[in-house]
């Protein structure tokens, strides 16, 4: 027999998976992390520790788990949480700890200074995307500004993924899909990475070499294997971010076809025919030649139900979120009339305003704890409703919409996104996640599968169908003007932090 392993670095948890060819899990493993959030709008992760110190511990179990022989595993591929900002010296070694994807706004000074420097227009046009707290190049500039000290060691800049890589083989790699965020440093037209809109703002051999994610990076070094128990010379991938291998691994292959993710944050990725740029979405070269996504993210959905949970029932034991469903499920729709903002970390695509505040709307002495958890579900449901809304505009309708993550399980969340959103939403047979979308994609880069083959490895299990509710339908109009109506107060609330 021969397996593929699959790792994944989530935003509190990784996850690990040891695959067999045929597809079957033969061994899973995870471990917890937190997020740091140093002061507000900054979120943080130890690399050393989180990612590469999670990804030693995850492996060591599966293959203790499984006891299969580290020589029959054929390839290793990870992902992880991002676009993330990491400097590491001369040796390698991070320098300050790891600056996650767009929940992190630290740099909304320097997005401001980027795009009135260069121009939105010509930043679109060459990079496809506007610049956001999703892009990586403002936190470059952040760094240069506030960290002088670091930025003058800095040898490489690393997202997550090529961290591990880096560790994994010695070499320094990155995926066109991840590198598509470093805007304003990657040209989407030339696939590659370009000095011409910010000259001054990183030496491009700063950056890592770029490859598309089936591409082999590397092999297991000497030093990595006595750290993880892998054998020396077993082929490791470029990789990509978490999300594009959560797509992968529910069966995302064709134009038209949408992941839908349930996880800290939901993440959107649809494959099209054709690049859609528009500066309310991203967008990226896909993981395989020829191929294009357009991606959404909203900044806290998952987070802001782990909040709820720790500030409202901290009570419970470990069945908190399902008695907190429960609860949700016993609310009316549209939860008695109460409206939720889910902005409790500002919010991505599609307004793109690190400003925005969370909000509940409407409370009166009725409301229960559950009609707040119903609240926070339906708030979350309309910010992904609001995503579906721009892609109609920009004629990308979705032919099918593939639900993956943690969130799945919650059945008030599930519905509540396909009646706010009007789509069916698909859940595959495995919703493990982006781990799993490593081991299929390994299997790819060493040819012992066809991309094709997803489907066979990952079966339909069940269709969320959506019901049109008034109650929705006179609700989400008034969501997003609470959000136009309530902004500049928000703005200035922020301001006197």
């Amino acid at each position: 027999m021969s397996y593929t392993l699959g790792v994944d670095i989530g935003t509190f948890e990784t996850k690990g998976v040891l695959v067999d060819g045929a597809g079957v899990i033969v061994a899973q493993a995870t471990r917890a992390h937190k997020m740091l959030v140093p002061q507000p709008g900054w979120a943080e992760h130890r690399a050393e520790e989180d990612w590469w110190g999670d990804f030693v511990h995850v492996t060591k179990a599966l293959l203790h788990l499984s006891q299969v022989k580290p020589e029959d595993i054929i390839a290793v591929a990870c992902s992880a949480i991002g676009p993330c900002m990491l400097p590491v010296d001369a040796a390698g070694k991070p320098l300050m700890n790891g600056v996650l994807y767009g929940v992190d706004t630290r740099a909304a000074a320097q997005i401001t200074e980027l795009t009135e420097n260069i121009g939105a227009e010509l930043i679109m046009a060459r990079c496809g995307n506007a610049l956001t707290s999703q892009s990586v190049g403002p936190k470059i500039l952040w760094l240069k500004q506030q960290r002088p000290e670091i930025y003058a060691q800095t040898a490489m800049v690393l997202s997550a993924t090529p961290y591990l890589t880096w560790k994994l083989t010695g070499d320094y790699v990155i995926d066109h899909y991840t590198a598509a965020n470093f805007s304003p440093l990657y040209d989407v037209n030339r696939l590659a990475w370009t000095q011409e809109l910010a000259a001054d703002l990183i030496p491009l051999d700063r950056l890592p070499r770029l490859a598309w994610s089936t591409e082999i990076a590397g092999h297991v070094t000497a030093a990595a294997a006595a750290e993880t128990g892998l054998a020396v010379g077993t082929p490791v991938t470029i990789g990509t971010i978490d999300a594009a291998a959560e797509a992968v691994s529910v069966g995302v292959k064709d134009a038209g076809e949408m992941m839908m993710m349930y996880g800290s944050t939901i993440f959107i990725i649809q494959l099209t025919a054709l690049p859609v740029r528009d500066a309310r979405m991203w967008y990226a070269p896909w993981l395989y030649p020829g191929q294009h996504a357009s991606m959404a993210g909203l900044a806290t959905s998952g987070t802001l139900t782990h909040w709820f949970r720790d500030q409202f029932a901290r009570e419970l034991s470990e069945g908190a979120f399902g008695i907190l469903t429960a609860e949700a499920a016993a609310s009316p729709k549209g939860a008695k009339g109460l409206l939720c903002l889910p902005y409790f970390s500002g919010e991505r695509t599609p307004i793109h305003d690190p400003g925005a505040v969370g909000t509940f709307f409407g409370l009166n002495l009725t409301h229960s704890r559950g009609d707040l958890f119903r609240a926070v579900l339906e708030g979350i449901a309309s910010g992904t409703a609001h995503v579906m809304e721009v892609c109609r505009e920009l004629g990308a309708e979705p032919l099918r919409v593939l639900a993956v993550g943690g969130g799945t399980k919650n059945a008030v969340w599930m519905q509540a996104t396909s009646d706010f959103g009007g789509v069916p939403q698909i859940v595959a047979e495995k919703t493990i996640g982006a781990s799993y979308g490593d081991a299929f994609l390994a299997a790819v880069a060493v040819r012992a599968v066809l991309p094709e083959e997803i489907s066979e490895w990952n079966p339909v299990a069940r269709v969320v169908q959506p019901v049109a509710e008034p109650i929705y339908a006179r609700q989400y109009p008034l969501w997003k003007r609470l959000y136009q109506q309530s902004r500049d107060i928000a703005h200035e609330l922020g301001g006197g932090q």
